[in-house]
């Protein structure tokens, strides 16, 4: 019966993870939200599909991920086959380096995004490292974003959200050296752009509003004949195909949800 973690399960892409994988009773899932009090549409799928676990963590918080960790121990006797680390937030999508009110706000901003989108996935890693390794799978998946390509920002001139896409890139590498420390042991770590999705998400995660609205002028230039953001489900569906196929000889990737980098929308 493989055991799924997914972080920042409370809503959009990572609900959508959720749901997914919870529809084979062959899976345990857990899904780890800030509050649980207000996660209500994952709670009522809990009540509805008994292999779902919700638990409180923040992913910017040591001690309780490693309280979500030992619950999920107890409940998998000391294993787990996958670790999606969804939970991510960005505040200021249409900002640039030098469009922030003053130094400090800018600076506040990175560390921001940073402490959460970088920081917080190393923290849940390691949470969950003791189980992994124990585990038949050992697959981490790290959402990120194609905006943290070098190659994508330089062709399409996006300058807009640069803490996010600073955060993100510096998940890439957070991946890449967990690879490389781990191949050895059989483990798969993949980052993975989920592309651009429309959910009803406040501008604390996923895609927004403002996010389409920065990215419309690059759109021509990066992804000829977009047709628009696509639905959480295909999101979800498209990245666990290529999370699926993924092994360990290409463990520490970053790829877009069609499971390449040349395209990412």
């Amino acid at each position: 019966m493989p055991s799924y973690v997914v972080t920042g399960a409370a809503r959009g892409i990572g609900f959508e993870f959720v749901t997914q994988l919870s529809a084979s009773g062959a899976n345990t899932v857990f899904g780890l939200v800030r509050n649980k009090a207000v996660a209500t549409e994952l709670n009522a799928l809990s009540s509805s599909r008994k292999n779902i676990t919700v638990l409180q963590a923040d992913i910017t918080d040591v001690n309780a991920l490693e309280l979500a960790a030992n619950k999920v121990s107890e409940a998998t006797g000391g294993k787990l086959d996958f670790l999606i680390n969804n939970a991510a937030k960005s505040n200021h999508p249409g900002f640039t380096l030098d469009g922030f009110p003053s130094p400090e706000a800018v600076e506040y901003d990175l560390l921001d995004n940073f402490k959460t989108n970088t920081i917080g996935v190393v923290h849940t890693t390691n949470a969950f490292l003791p189980l992994l390794k124990n585990g038949s799978v050992k697959k981490v998946i790290s959402i990120s974003s194609g905006i943290s390509d070098l190659g994508l920002t330089l062709l399409g001139e996006i300058a807009a959200e640069p803490c996010y896409a600073i955060s993100k890139a510096a998940l890439n590498m957070v991946v890449a050296k967990y690879a490389a420390q781990y191949r050895a042991e059989g483990f798969t770590f993949l980052a993975i752009c989920p592309g651009l999705v429309s959910t009803s998400m406040a501008p604390t995660e996923e895609t927004t509003p403002g996010e389409m609205k920065m990215l419309a002028p690059a759109l021509p230039k990066v992804a000829p004949g977009f047709k628009g953001p696509i639905s959480p489900e295909e999101s979800v569906r498209m990245q666990l195909e290529v999370v699926d196929r993924w092994t360990v000889d290409r463990s520490g990737e970053f790829v877009s949800h069609f499971g390449n980098r040349e395209r990412w929308m």
